[in-house]
């Protein structure tokens, strides 16, 4: 049965090291670091890596973040991977979870994570499966 979480997250943006060419584009290095509020009460560490190009508004990245906290009761672990694109201003992003990641009341946990900015203030919404025997 899918279930649904939502709430907001705070993240902090930490540049490592970058690549950029005279024209701008360039690869970047970036580590994250994010608390989740509402129905996920959890933090979050990881890598994220970013390309850039000449055209305003195009670029992409992927990302891994592991979440340690509480989900509808169930305390543990599981890994999110991202991939992004900005094709001219216009954003594709799928976050999903890495299959068999899930520790302990999250083991078996499955599903997608969207991510929604409005006047600066992130928003979540996650619809996840855990097996019905946890």
């Amino acid at each position: 049965m899918k279930t649904h979480a939502s709430g907001t997250f705070e993240v902090k943006l930490n540049p490592q090291s970058s690549d950029e060419d005279a024209d701008g584009t360039g690869l970047g290095r970036l580590t994250l670091d994010k608390q989740f509020h509402g129905d996920l009460s959890a933090t979050s560490t990881g890598e994220m890596l970013s390309a850039g190009t000449s055209v305003k508004g195009s670029a992409g990245y992927v990302a891994i973040e592991r979440v340690r906290g509480t989900l509808d009761g169930h305390s543990g672990t599981f890994i999110l991977q991202h991939s992004g694109t900005m094709t001219r201003g216009t954003p594709q992003l799928t976050i999903t979870v890495v299959p068999d990641s899930g520790t302990g009341g999250l083991e078996g946990i499955s599903g997608t994570m969207s991510i929604n900015i409005v006047n600066g203030k992130h928003f979540y919404e996650f619809d996840y499966t855990l097996p019905s025997a946890r």
